[in-house]
């Protein structure tokens, strides 16, 4: 049992009532607001800092040749020059254009938020502002909406009409699944992506975590893959709310719990650490990136920080 997804029984109630209408046109004054405000965010900052990352040296290795008068001594390839007893020269080519595929755990876990709003409207806001970056960069997006498998795979475009096709998916689309699982979704991108690629994988993260220890390793080996962990306090500590009846978000499995029991947080406070430091040891070893986003936090601080930091750590490099 989860006990980071349960919620109040009449918070269940309140969600039932939504009428199908409500939602799509909440949902389409979702995506003209998230359209709006990602916008002007790359515009004034964000883009900046996804081009100095991932196209930081905006150039790749093509050749060496022979010095001719004129050219940059700075490119003077001293090795090839050594053996060949002659000054050579290396030549680039512009880098080519990137690959980003986001995965989006739109399970129902992610429908749940106790902070400035629920996990997938703020991943929806997140997720907008690196297409929309992609796609001023001139790189190449993709979509896919995961549950316990692929719910729906949007292909690698780079039009601003993509984007808004993303951007709709993100808010429309309505899984057949409900429950997480993301170890299938992983192979089947280990199997799909023959380029390399920049992967962003959102989620939450609740769930079984030693089954993506391999298919994160194959999928890091190839792809540069970033974790975004969208969380909530709630799931972390669970506050005294006294005898109080609870539903698993995912199952629809009811519990009633004893919120009173001082031992009883103080083991489930434990057990959220310990899956927090779980998953970034997985992280880690895999030398991927990870970044941390709580709802009741301002999410383009923590790209914008991990952006930052991995800059810094590139030019160590």
């Amino acid at each position: 049992m989860r006990f980071s997804l349960f919620r109040k029984k009449e918070q269940i109630i309140k969600s039932k009532e939504e009428t199908e209408k409500e939602m799509i046109k909440n949902a389409l004054l979702n995506v003209k607001k998230i359209d709006i405000k990602t916008k002007n965010l790359v515009d004034s900052l964000f883009c900046g800092a996804y081009h100095s990352i991932f196209k930081g040296r905006g150039i790749e290795f093509s050749e060496v040749r022979q010095y001719s008068p004129g050219d940059d001594v700075r490119a003077i390839d001293w090795n090839v020059t050594a053996r060949m007893n002659d000054v050579y020269i290396k030549e680039f080519t512009e880098e080519r254009e990137l690959n980003v595929m986001i995965v989006f755990d739109v399970s129902a876990s992610t429908n749940f938020g106790s902070g400035r709003d629920i996990k997938r409207n703020i991943a929806a806001e997140l997720i907008a502002g690196i297409v929309f970056s992609a796609v001023k960069n001139n790189d190449r997006v993709a979509l896919t909406l995961a549950t316990d498998k692929i719910e729906k795979y949007v292909k690698f475009g780079k039009s601003k009409k993509h984007a808004m096709r993303i951007l709709r998916d993100l808010i429309l689309f309505k899984p057949t699944s409900e429950s997480t699982n993301l170890e299938p979704v992983i192979k089947s991108l280990c199997s799909m992506l023959k380029q390399k690629s920049i992967i962003f994988i959102v989620s939450d993260f609740i769930g079984e975590l030693d089954e993506l220890k391999i298919p994160l390793k194959i999928l890091g080996a190839k792809h540069d893959v970033i974790g975004v962990v969208i969380g909530d306090e709630r799931e972390k500590i669970f506050e005294d709310y006294g005898i109080a009846v609870f539903e698993d978000y995912e199952t629809g499995e009811q519990i009633t719990i004893d919120t009173r029991d001082k031992n009883f947080r103080k083991n489930y406070e434990k057990i959220t650490k310990e899956h927090q430091n779980k998953l970034n040891d997985i992280f880690k070893k895999n030398k991927s990136g990870l970044i941390l986003i709580n709802t009741d936090e301002n999410w383009q601080t923590s790209m914008m920080k991990f952006f930052k930091n991995r800059e810094k750590r590139r030019k160590w490099i």
